[in-house]
């Protein structure tokens, strides 16, 4: 069963009396272990399609499946829920809480989901010491360096054993080489749980971790 199946994906805003085309019929299958590396500039619709495959915008038209599950046409309530359940997103800004320590921010994800408390201090433990952060779990974000920071973002990303890992230009605050590390940790924790990834990015030095790439301009994916 396919990661993400979308087909025929509009996304269009009004501004004013003009209609926007955000997503022009976009189609697109990812397969349940494949790491898919989304290129295109700034403007051309990475992001929205990113947001629309999980959750967080619904399509104006179109079928998106995840995981086998129809998302297109579910109310908030069961939105809220998918989201927590079946993805893992990765955003540009990181969006760490900040009075929480690294330890607390994967811990909190498992909160929401309510999983069992012993486990989920083990699995944050252990994906602590994966990404090289084993002694730094207790620390708050600002004390910690940006590419500790993405580190912590991608290991709360894969605390709930997501479906699908979403993930918004990791390297675009980072230098080459920081971001060849990040990339390098984000291909080995997702190929290692065999986890389906999207990584949207607008730097096609970091496209070669990924099994394929595809383009995107205009809100029009390549054939």
């Amino acid at each position: 069963m396919p990661a993400l199946e979308m087909t025929d994906v509009r996304k269009t805003y009004r501004s004013g009396d003009t209609e926007v085309m955000a997503l022009d019929r976009a189609s697109l299958t990812l397969g349940d272990d494949e790491i898919l590396a989304l290129v295109g500039p700034s403007g051309s619709g990475k992001t929205t399609l990113l947001s629309i495959a999980g959750g967080l915008l619904t399509p104006s038209d179109g079928s998106v499946v995840v995981g086998g599950e129809e998302i297109s046409s579910l109310d908030a309530k069961a939105l809220t829920r998918f989201r927590r359940d079946k993805v893992g997103f990765v955003f540009q800004s990181v969006n760490l809480v900040p009075f929480l320590t690294a330890r607390e921010n994967l811990l909190v994800v498992a909160e929401m989901g309510r999983r069992d408390a012993k486990e989920s201090r083990q699995r944050a433990d252990t994906l602590l010491d994966e990404l090289d952060l084993g002694d730094r779990g207790g620390n708050l974000p600002n004390q910690l360096s940006g590419g500790e920071r993405q580190r912590v973002a991608i290991g709360r990303a894969l605390m709930n054993e997501p479906a699908l890992v979403l993930i918004d230009e990791p390297t675009s605050a980072l230098d080459t080489k920081l971001g060849e590390q990040v990339m390098e940790l984000i291909t080995n924790e997702v190929k290692s749980r065999s986890t389906a990834a999207i990584i949207v990015t607008h730097d096609t030095r970091m496209t070669h971790y990924a099994d394929r790439s595809v383009e995107i301009s205009d809100g029009v994916l390549a054939a």
